[in-house]
């Protein structure tokens, strides 16, 4: 008997893989794009957001054209087999066109409402998250394990934050963790500082409002690794986002 979840899994790793390849020569070729502002002058995209959706999107479809798709760049695309992608074509829009390493392009398979398999790559770190429920989280093949010896105090805590994100609800989350005796962290890509949770090298992770596109292969990753997530809203699996602690 098949398995329709390992078998679209294999599939992620090989298309993202070819999404990172084409968002890296975009990126070695940042001068050249034209940047577009969406919500606010912070939220931005590029031509090279849209062609790795589309690439990923097309790449998928081919393979497996009843399964539906929700995309940062393409919107809902509805389908009859019950899985949905969910596709982030570059995490971290901002560090990208400003040629810092934090970005990566993201895939989370989701069936019937619930995350089952997600992928994240970061290029320019050569470094893949893999995670599949029920069957963990691996970083480069190596399977990743809980670092239960973290705690504020001896670790570093991620915050995120966007135009969506009440400044002064930012500052009093920082200034408690400080005041804790804990220490911050950003690095603009949400995708990655909440793998890098699943990984053990951050001690958590929270931000005000996510999208599922940012967040859902990582909290996959961070439960698969043995760590806690706050609850995900049931309700259309969190499409137009919602605080996130992990």
């Amino acid at each position: 008997m098949s398995d329709a979840i390992a078998e679209r899994l294999a599939l992620a790793e090989a298309v993202v893989g070819e999404a990172a390849a084409l968002a890296l020569d975009f990126f070695q070729n940042r001068a050249t794009l034209v940047i577009e502002d969406k919500a606010s002058p912070q939220d931005i995209v590029s031509r090279a957001d849209r062609e790795v959706e589309e690439l990923i999107r097309a790449r998928i479809s081919a393979v497996y054209p009843e399964d539906g798709f929700l995309g940062e760049e393409g919107g809902t695309q509805g389908g009859t087999s019950g899985f949905t992608w969910v596709i982030d074509p570059i995490d971290g829009t901002t560090p990208f066109l400003n040629g810092l390493p934090h970005w990566c392009v993201v895939l989370a398979l989701v069936e019937d409402g619930e995350t089952v398999a997600g992928v994240i790559e970061q290029p320019l770190m050569q470094e893949r998250f893999t995670a599949r429920a029920g069957q963990g989280a691996f970083l480069n093949g190596v399977r990743l394990k809980p670092r239960p010896e973290m705690v504020v105090a001896n670790s570093v805590i991620a915050i995120g934050a966007s135009h969506r994100t009440p400044p002064d609800h930012c500052a009093a989350v920082i200034r408690e963790l400080m005041t804790a005796g804990g220490l911050f962290y950003r690095n603009g890509s949400g995708a990655i500082m909440l793998a890098s949770v699943a990984a053990g090298r951050l001690g958590g992770y929270y931000e005000p409002h996510m999208n599922a596109w940012d967040c859902l292969a990582a909290l996959l990753m961070i439960r698969e690794a043995g760590g806690r997530v706050a609850p995900l809203p049931r309700r259309r699996i969190g499409w137009h986002g919602d605080r996130r602690a992990a």
